[in-house]
């Protein structure tokens, strides 16, 4: 009789175990496969994290501000760990490895295709590495995820600098400066358009 009691309290704690680690493999299967069925967040931390003076005035590096979440990635899966690839494409894009920065950046967006910040940090990433053709895919990418904001818009318009061509860099950057009138980055890449036209050049 005790062998008898024995035997069902061991098969009954099997039992409870292996339910209990389906229960858990199906929490995060579920946490992982949701992340792009969620609806578009809020919240977010603006890229770069860095001092703003450290930053040049006219560049193509300034990417989405507060407010602009990246899309149905939920909150500690992207960004958080400063080891993950979105972090590792930001630190490479500072130091101005452009090459590795595309690397990771990249990486990031093929793990989580809803990330505005990726998407944007690639966009500029083909940009300085005079990939201008992957860039306007990456843009555009940004663009339908986040819609046309400011700061998306100065950046594709300073790429368009970049390649010379004027009359896009213009007519973008004055769309990015109808939406947000007092951004500084946008004066300053109106500026340098300018500046840029008389010359004759393009911006290197």
């Amino acid at each position: 009789m005790g062998a008898r009691v024995g035997r069902v309290v061991i098969a009954t704690v099997a039992s409870l175990m292996w339910l209990g680690g389906c229960e858990t493999q199906t929490k995060l299967g579920d946490l992982l496969q949701s992340k792009s069925d969620q609806p578009k967040s809020d919240a977010a931390d603006g890229f770069p994290s860095v001092n703003p003076d450290a930053e040049p005035k006219s560049t193509g590096s300034v990417l989405p501000p507060p407010g602009a979440q990246p899309d149905a990635v939920p909150k500690g899966l992207v960004g958080n760990d400063p080891h993950d690839d979105l972090n590792l494409g930001k630190k490479h894009f500072r130091a101005a490895n452009f090459g590795l920065a595309e690397t990771y950046f990249r990486r990031s967006v093929e793990l989580h295709p809803r990330d505005l910040e990726s998407w944007v940090g690639l966009a500029a990433s083909y940009d300085r590495l005079r990939r201008f053709d992957l860039a306007d895919r990456a843009y555009d990418q940004a663009a339908k995820i986040g819609g046309p904001a400011a700061e998306l818009l100065n950046n594709w318009g300073y790429s368009y600098m970049l390649r010379g061509d004027y009359r896009r860099a213009r007519e973008t950057l004055l769309k990015a400066r109808a939406l947000e009138p007092g951004n500084p980055y946008v004066k300053n890449n109106l500026e340098l358009l300018e500046a840029s036209f008389r010359e004759g050049r393009a911006v290197q």
